[in-house]
């Protein structure tokens, strides 16, 4: 988030839907001291939304300069024209996963969309509503902002000094390049996640009580929304099933190598599988942007207080620097696993001063 004397949007914002994204938003430009009013179909989400510091409800005569909507994706398009009607001389962005739906339907209508400018925050929860609100949601976050040849310079600069405010990092892209992007970054792996998660449900109690970290870093987004991922999903349907098809195609190829792991070139195929795997997940960006890949190490620690802080505080006097950094806790014990990624060129170093200081690594 900016600092209070570099902010750049000097100017009332409106917004309109005070769910997690709408009511971050408004937490994250009042610790600024923007001035935020809140709309919402729901009297009592706005008074929530107030109370918990995202800004204060709107006024009949208010005149912001720019407007949120932060509206579930089957409505965004009708809030969307609501608001450039009732506020021509604000810029009017939104926050929707999809990009194309909502921009094909103000078309269809006639709404000039010349101060409509469609945005993207590339962050959330697993949990909705204003009470999951936190005002540092955006930072360092992807923030797609799609604009056409009819978009001001001006309309567009303030959208990006609005995401800048919030301490997220502005991309532009066209409606169609970012559908066909969050289709197969973000909304197959809800698929994959909730699909993965669904053979959970009629699992035995012991299998349940074996998952570790591996499960549960592919089923951590599965508690999402159906309702609203119903929408998502619909929406972006054209992006979506061809990436079903080739993950449906790989999938089919792995099954019929295990039927009988003996056939020739069964192995192999398993083999590239899993080889085209490492290919693609190292080309996911790590911090700040950098494709560079971390070495791993695990320390079993005492499940009582004070212990994960003096790791840490162990870690600092070595001048470590953490990459990442995940707690997990063991099964059937008084103790917890903490893994923790470093530049692989200090981690055998790291192992061997952790080990002097009585620290117990696992790997």
């Amino acid at each position: 988030m900016s600092d209070t004397n570099a902010v750049r949007l000097n100017a009332q914002v409106r917004i309109v839907g005070t769910g997690l994204l709408g009511a971050s938003i408004g937490l994250a430009l009042r610790s600024q001291g923007i001035d935020v009013a809140l709309a919402d179909a729901s009297p009592s989400s706005v008074h929530l939304a107030t109370d918990l510091g995202a800004g204060r409800p709107a006024h009949a005569d208010d005149q912001p300069k720019i407007i949120v909507v932060c509206v579930p994706p089957d409505v965004t398009a009708d809030v969307i024209e609501a608001e450039l009607k009732a506020f021509p001389n604000a810029v009017v962005t939104d926050v929707a996963s999809v990009k194309l739906a909502p921009l094909h339907q103000l078309q269809a209508r006639g709404v000039d969309i010349t101060h409509y400018v469609g945005g993207h925050p590339l962050a959330g929860r697993e949990r909705g509503g204003a009470i999951s609100a936190r005002g540092d949601l955006f930072l360092g976050r992807p923030w797609v902002v799609c604009r056409d040849e009819e978009t001001p310079a001006w309309a567009l600069a303030l959208v990006e000094d609005l995401v800048l405010d919030l301490g997220a990092v502005p991309i532009e892209m066209t409606p169609e390049a970012h559908d066909e992007a969050v289709g197969l970054v973000s909304h197959v792996p809800q698929i994959v996640s909730s699909l993965m998660a669904k053979q959970l449900e009629g699992a035995s109690d012991e299998a349940v009580r074996l998952a570790g970290q591996g499960v549960r870093d592919v089923t951590r987004i599965a508690a999402s929304s159906p309702e609203l991922w119903i929408q998502i999903l619909g929406a972006n349907k054209d992006s979506i099933v061809g990436v079903l098809e080739n993950l449906q195609k790989d999938l089919q190829s792995v099954t019929e190598a295990l039927r009988d792991v003996d056939a020739p070139g069964a192995r192999k195929v398993i083999a590239e599988e899993m080889a085209a795997g490492n290919a693609g997940v190292a080309r996911l960006p790590g911090k700040h942007g950098q494709n560079r890949r971390y070495a791993q190490i695990v320390v079993l620690i005492d499940d009582r207080p004070g212990q994960l802080a003096q790791l840490l505080t162990e870690l600092g006097e070595l001048n470590i620097n953490l990459e990442d950094l995940r707690l997990e806790h063991a099964e059937g014990a008084q103790m917890g696993m903490v893994e923790f990624s470093v530049v692989p060129e200090v981690r055998e170093t790291l192992i061997a001063e952790l080990t002097k200081r009585d620290w117990r690594v696992a790997y």
